[in-house]
Order: C-alpha cells, then structure tokens, then sequence
C-alpha cells in the first residue's frame, strides 16, 4: 500500500472515530433543532484534506458506528454523506475553502435534509413536516461549518498542511 493510502485510509479511520464519540458527546439545542456539529465538522476537514471518496467512506463509517452502537439514527446517513462527497468535489476543483464549507451547507442542510424526509416517514413512522428537516439539518451543518472552516484556515496556515492533499 502507498504511503498516501496508508495516511488516508489511517486519517479516515480517526476522523471515523472522532465523530462516532463527538457526535455523542458534543450536541445542544437551538429551539426545537438539536444541533450536533461534530459530523459537520468532520466532514469539512476530511473533505478538505482527504478528497471526496474518502469523505464519503468516513462519514458512511461514522453513521453506520453510531447506528450500531445506538447513538445514530437512519437519519445520520443522508444527514453526512452528501455533504461530504460535496465538500471533497468543491475544494478539489476550486482550492477554495468557504466554497468547501458551502457544499456542507448545501449537501447536508438541503440535500440531506430532503432525503432524510422520506426515510424518516418510512423508516421511522415520523409524521413530521419536510420544513422542519430543512432547518434542523441546516442549522447543525452550519455550527459544524464554522468550527471546521477555523479549524482548518489555521492548519493551512501551517507548511506541513499547505500541500496535504498532493
């Protein structure tokens, strides 16, 4: 295996690791949203740094842990991979990074949020009106956002982070 595998597939497991616990530890409530920003987060910087497949496999991990440990719901899947892919797919055609926190934003908030409803009603039973998805998912990705976009501008500040992902 390459050493650019290795650090990936290493990096995806720790990132896998870091939101199966955060998702678990970090969370609180805006109105009637629970906002967990850690997934969110994590999506950010695994995106950034490791590209949109490895995004995707982190984040499938990560639900799929939580689901079997009893911390996730079904919802946790549409909730994070969307945002993932799309977080890898901007930052690797524009090197932009708020563009990166946009395709979070976009990926979990809307896209998430939408085809988590149907799953929900089927999944779940839940009766729930679409429009409260929407700003539920969007609020959590935004809070993970802002984390995750301070986090990494200092990082990619840093000489051993500026060529990370060449």
């Amino acid at each position: 295996m390459q050493s650019k595998q290795l650090r990936n597939l290493v990096l995806t497991a720790l990132f896998s690791a870091i939101g199966t616990i955060g998702g678990s530890v970090l969370e609180f409530s805006v109105g009637a949203a629970k906002v967990d920003p850690m997934q969110h987060l994590i999506n950010l910087v695994s995106g950034v740094l490791l590209g949109p497949w490895w995004a995707l496999a982190q984040a499938f991990l990560t639900s799929l842990i939580r689901n079997l440990m009893g911390t996730g719901t079904v919802l946790a899947f549409p909730g994070s991979m969307f945002g993932a892919v799309l977080v890898g797919l901007a930052y690797r055609s524009t090197k932009k990074l708020w563009l990166a926190g946009l395709g979070e934003l976009i990926g979990t908030g809307v896209i998430g949020a939408l085809v988590a409803y149907p799953l929900a009603k089927w999944l779940m039973g839940a009766n729930g009106a679409l429009f409260l998805f929407v700003p539920s998912f969007f609020l959590s990705a935004l809070a993970g956002v802002i984390i995750g976009y301070v986090l990494l501008k200092a990082l990619l500040k840093q000489k051993q982070f500026r060529d990370f992902d060449k």
